[in-house]
């Protein structure tokens, strides 16, 4: 019978075209349908309730319990018109993925009659178990009870799934005394505290500014391989990635797949996501092939961080379900296939004013120009002050196979500006020495707009080496790994800018309380700013090994592994700067400390496991078996009368397999061993420690030895699909 490899591989021949469910209608007739936002809202609520909901999504105001009661009833009415039946908090607690609970708004009243019902009680707070999501010892088991929040400022929408529909509700998730349980709690606590810290700082510039909000737009890369041969594949199905498996003869290596033709398999998988994407107002604008064989990317436009890191998190979920309609299996893991690109996703960030100013992009006056540099170095400066916490916020077990390979920035934080601009912050440093007096002149002599080259405007990729880049109107994050909450690297960049910015105001305050004029004031703070932060900037290839050794003499540290990572978040300086801008209390953050800690220790942990079962139970029988032909070979060619000269090929191969089945299987045993001594380590930091630096090195040394294997064995014997079916066959 034939194994699941060639199971599968039959199954791909005889595979039917899948027709793209794909509507011909303009985006712009379906984009939002599902969304309960502007048009919906207005038809559905009165104006008292439709004004209140939204100031409170603008500006944060509580929603009064009578609004909130019109609110329900008028988005039930909006979601029943549309099919729905049931309604759910939808969250994102610290497991990675998505929670959610459903409720019928089905119930009977006490005369017995059935009703639908919806109330603002019922939108507002709901009240899942919090004793199976990581708390980190925040919540002991028998103290279960955790609450989730309604979120106005993200709007519901209907998540269709086969012939089900559901209102789902943005939520936060915190427990019984009020302590986040998950993403979005403390990220908008981080948006609150960067809004107030930036409008302060802005209105040295111009008084109309009332708010300034973060924005994001985020990069998704994705690799897309056949179901049936990832199903194949049980460390796929269980961790994400491929641990064994002999690179193919043909990878990346002749560039062909990057902007390619879209296979039109994927072609089709991608129409159905997008228009799924479209009705949930998911903004999608572009798409296209990546580098790596069978790997893709699609990018939105700019938005609000909340919205755009709710929206990211949705997308991942909508495409790992139409992908099992298309029979494909959409991988997010940072490196599912080793010696091919891993997957990334860049957040490109930038502040933008409710006067249509964007912070992060030259103006075309002196005072705004000298407003873009102010929120320019300070955020350099943030960056250099708070870079092991910028390295912690990327920090995962998935991200460690990617960072540092020439696909991906390394560990060590840098920042790149290019040529112009690290001659415009050369020019104000030179000035050290100098008192400035004339403020005109001074600033007209950094009038950047008119000097900036146009291309810098639009040119999103200037220095691909770099994990902290200037591109022209953001700054781009591209050390965030594929399957993240863009959530924590936002919640850490804000927090850090937010404390930048206070202090960054105290000092400006200070020195006009002295006497000084307010631009002068500003010009000096930043001139300081630009000469403490100089460290961090670098221009050059961030992949060369000079480049470590120049960093190392800069103080910059270099985090290779997620548990050293990790720890800059629980550091004196960390715990204090995440408890003065109210973003979390120090309880808090060491509880995260320890969920991030036990996630590592988890997946590491089912990796040990998945890769001593493949060795065991796939890859020795198969060699075995072969060994076992090549044995009896050379029996029949000595019982002819053949001396060694004739068999000594098969002799020899024989002698080969046995080295390496050998090697598989004791290294598959101390393995184990290890596993079961990290197991019995209580702290969780030594024992994410052991599982880093003694449990994880055998991985390689077992993938060595299964991979000579592969090259040997007849490849009708071979259990696993190989990466030549995996990311060529669609």
């Amino acid at each position: 019978m034939a194994n699941l490899r060639f199971q599968a591989l039959q199954s791909l021949q005889n595979e039917e075209k899948i027709v793209s469910g794909y509507s011909e209608k303009k985006i712009t007739t379906m984009f939002g349908s599902n969304v309960f936002t502007g048009r919906a809202m207005r038809e559905s609520l009165s104006d008292e309730a439709y004004k209140s909901l939204m100031n409170s999504a603008k500006s944060g105001q509580r929603i009064e319990r009578r609004i909130a009661d019109q609110v329900a009833v008028g988005m039930k009415a909006w979601a029943e018109e549309r099919g729905v039946t049931h309604f759910t908090h939808w969250f994102q607690p610290l497991t990675g993925t998505t929670a959610e609970k459903h409720d019928s708004f089905f119930t009977i009243k006490s005369d017995g009659s059935a009703i639908e019902l919806f109330d603002g009680e019922a939108l507002i707070q709901q009240e899942p178990d919090a004793s199976s999501f990581p708390n980190g010892g925040i919540r002991a088991t028998f103290e279960a009870r955790g609450y989730t929040a309604w979120d106005p400022s993200s709007p519901a929408f209907i998540m269709e799934a086969g012939s089900g529909k559901t209102l789902c509700i943005p939520t936060i998730f915190i427990a019984y005394n009020g302590e986040s349980l998950d993403h979005k709690a403390p990220l908008l606590k981080s948006i609150a505290a960067l809004d107030k810290a930036a409008v302060d700082v802005c209105h040295y510039f111009d008084k109309n500014v009332t708010k300034v909000t973060a924005t994001l737009g985020w990069e998704q890369e994705y690799f897309v391989v056949d179901e049936a041969l990832a199903n194949a594949r049980p460390d796929l199905m269980m961790c994400g990635r491929t641990l064994l498996g002999h690179g193919p003869a043909k990878g990346q290596q002749l560039e062909d797949h990057y902007f390619g033709s879209i296979p039109e398999r994927v072609y089709a998988f991608m129409q159905d996501f997008e228009q799924e994407s479209y009705k949930l107002g998911i903004p999608l604008r572009t798409r296209h092939n990546e580098v790596a064989p069978s790997q893709f990317e699609c990018a939105p436009m700019f938005e609000e961080v909340n919205i755009a890191v709710d929206h990211n998190t949705l997308l991942m979920d909508v495409m790992t379900k139409v992908a099992k309609r298309h029979k494909l299996k959409a991988l997010m893991h940072e490196k599912p296939f080793a010696g091919v690109n891993g997957s990334g996703k860049h957040n490109n960030w930038s502040l933008a004013t409710d006067t249509g100013v964007n912070l992060l992009s030259p103006g075309k006056t002196p005072r705004t120009n000298l407003m873009f540099l102010t929120f320019f170095v300070n955020t350099i400066k943030a960056v250099h002050d708070h870079a092991d916490l910028l390295r912690g916020a990327i920090a995962s077990a998935n991200n460690d196979h990617r960072l540092g390979a020439n696909e991906a920035p390394p560990a060590i934080i840098s920042v790149y500006l290019g040529k112009y601009l690290t001659q415009v912050l050369d020019e104000v440093e030179s000035r050290v020495k100098e008192k400035f007096t004339e403020q005109d002149e001074v600033i007209l002599k950094l009038d950047i707009h008119k000097q900036l080259p146009e291309v810098l405007m639009d040119n999103t990729d200037r220095n691909r080496t770099s994990p902290f880049a200037f591109t022209g109107n953001k700054f781009e994050f591209r050390a965030v790994g594929s399957s993240a909450n863009c959530g924590s690297p936002m919640v850490v960049l804000n927090t850090i800018m937010t404390d930048t910015l206070r202090k960054f105001k105290k000092e400006v305050d200070t020195l006009i309380e002295k006497g000084e004029k307010k631009e002068i004031a500003v010009l000096q703070i930043l001139r300081s700013y630009i000469t403490e932060s100089k460290k961090i900037r670098f221009e050059g290839d961030n992949y060369s090994a000079e480049w470590a050794e120049e960093a190392a003499r800069r103080g910059l540290n270099n985090f290779k592994t997620t548990p050293e990572a990790l720890d800059a978040y629980v550091t004196d300086k960390s715990k204090q700067l995440f408890f003065d801008n109210g973003i979390f209390s120090k309880r808090e953050l060491e509880a995260r400390h320890e969920i991030m800690l036990e996630d590592y220790v988890k997946k590491v942990q089912i990796e040990a496991r998945i890769i001593g079962y493949l060795a065991t139970n796939h890859i020795l029988p198969a060699a075995i078996e072969y060994q076992n032909t090549m044995i009896t070979n050379v029996k029949g060619l000595k019982e002819i009368g053949l001396d060694e000269s004739g068999y000594k090929a098969q002799l020899n191969l024989v002698k080969v397999m046995s080295n390496h089945i050998q090697h598989i299987n004791d290294n598959v045993e101390t393995m184990i061993q290890a596993r079961k001594d990290a197991n019995n380590i209580d702290d969780m930091h030594h024992r994410a420690l052991a599982y880093c630096h003694k449990v994880k090195p055998y991985f390689d040394t077992i993938r060595y030895h299964a991979d000579k294997l592969e090259l040997i064995v007849d490849d009708k014997l071979w259990p696993l699909p190989k990466y030549r079916e995996l990311l060529f066959m669609r």
